[in-house]
């Protein structure tokens, strides 16, 4: 039988949803794997809540993925990885969309946190051409997401360690972006470094994993390279903060041919909401904000300054 991943279990302190998944996982990935005469091909790895098993059968080598049946933010990503046909993202070769499962081409371990972080903002940037398709009637859109976040940082109390200010400032650019909502393609919605790996045998080509799509405005789609590989910004030797987080910001804005207002608001909008989220979590809990809470908070405040300076 399969066995899960260590850190994958972690996630059975989440609630009753996440143990349940977390015991029936092992019997459906079987089952899986002979439905569709698939072979263990490696040891299984997982991501925040899926589990990924390198396979081998009929197509050659695979990857199984099976995501958590609660994560409402990739129920779509089937009919976002068939759309894409492979163009920019990885290749779907077979799909359970009830079961959450997904047989997908076997990508190369290797990511772009290795690359130059500027070069790896160029390789986003092209990949957005590709994923930044006619938007699908099946999915949710960016706004139905960011109206509810919204409505949320209505209820921060003044005193919440997230600037007054820039709680102010996201909710109107939101009432702006949302009024004239532009041109809805397929976002991915989660376009980072490490969701992007390269094909095998053929250097220099990049493809997207993990998509969280959504149908809204391409402009969504920058914050997550600014928000991550964020401790690279303060090493000796770098351009500092500051400046790294504009050289990101103008690399993905030029080399994609974005909007470079359109885009700084949409940062400042998905940081402030991401600062939000902590503060409430740390609410819901009854209890003071961690240290790497702190720091994140921080994080949040500093890029969306960086992009506004």
């Amino acid at each position: 039988m399969t066995t899960v991943p260590a850190g994958l279990e972690e996630r059975r302190a989440d609630g009753e949803d996440w143990a349940d998944w977390l015991d029936r996982l092992p019997a459906l990935v079987d089952a899986l794997l002979a439905e569709w005469s698939l072979r263990p091909d490696g040891a299984a790895l997982h991501g925040f809540c899926s589990l990924v098993l390198p396979v081998t059968g009929r197509e050659g080598p695979a990857a199984l993925k099976v995501t958590f049946d609660g994560d409402e933010e990739s129920v779509h990503e089937h009919l976002a990885l068939q759309r894409w046909a492979g163009a920019g993202a990885v290749r779907l070769l077979r799909a359970a969309p009830r079961r959450r499962a997904l047989l997908l081409e076997r990508l190369d371990p290797l990511d772009l946190g290795d690359l130059w972080d500027v070069e790896a903002c160029e390789v986003v940037a092209g990949l957005y051409e590709e994923l930044h398709v006619p938007a699908l009637p099946q999915l949710r859109t960016v706004a139905s997401y960011v109206e509810r976040w919204d409505a949320a940082l209505g209820d921060l109390p003044r005193d919440a360690p997230l600037p007054r200010r820039l709680v102010e400032q996201a909710r109107s650019l939101t009432r702006d972006l949302l009024a004239d909502p532009g041109e809805q393609v397929v976002v991915h919605g989660d376009l980072h470094y490490a969701n992007v790996l390269g094909v095998p045998d053929r250097w220099g080509e990049w493809r997207a994993i993990d998509p969280k799509p959504m149908a809204g405005d391409r402009h969504y789609e920058p914050a997550p390279m600014l928000w991550n590989r964020f401790e690279e910004l303060s090493l000796p030797g770098s351009v500092g903060v500051r400046d790294g987080l504009r050289q990101r910001f103008h690399t993905l804005v030029d080399a994609a041919g974005l909007d470079e207002d359109r885009a700084r608001a949409w940062v400042v909008v998905r940081m402030v909401h991401n600062g939000s989220w902590t503060v409430h979590d740390a609410r819901a809990g009854d209890r003071a904000l961690t240290p790497d809470e702190r720091a994140w908070l921080t994080r949040c405040v500093t890029i969306v300054k960086a992009v506004q300076d």
